[in-house]
């Protein structure tokens, strides 16, 4: 049978909580201070699937460029076909 090409495809141990961390997301997770121009790394909350990024962005680290009451937008290097491009993503502060 072909595989499926969905958009979380092949991320069986990627988007699973570790051992013993399972629940829902600490509240100290939503209380953290973000300002433009902060490096971040972006780590998909298995639990929260709302905003979720895109499996690519999974351990990537960015720079804020935008700041809203529950997202922030960051700006990530994505190597394609050889040449880098600036990607401009919008992901929830989970």
């Amino acid at each position: 049978m072909p595989h499926s090409f969905g958009t979380r495809a092949r991320t069986r141990h990627m988007f699973a909580k570790k051992f013993r961390q399972h629940g829902p997301v600490k509240l100290s997770q939503y209380l953290m201070a973000i300002k433009v121009g902060d490096y971040v790394d972006i780590f998909a909350d298995p639990s929260i699937h709302k905003g979720m990024p895109h499996k690519h962005y999974h351990g990537r680290t960015g720079i804020v460029f935008n700041v809203t009451k529950s997202a922030v937008g960051v700006r990530v290097n994505k190597p394609v076909n050889g040449r880098i491009i600036e990607k401009r993503i919008q992901v929830r502060i989970e």
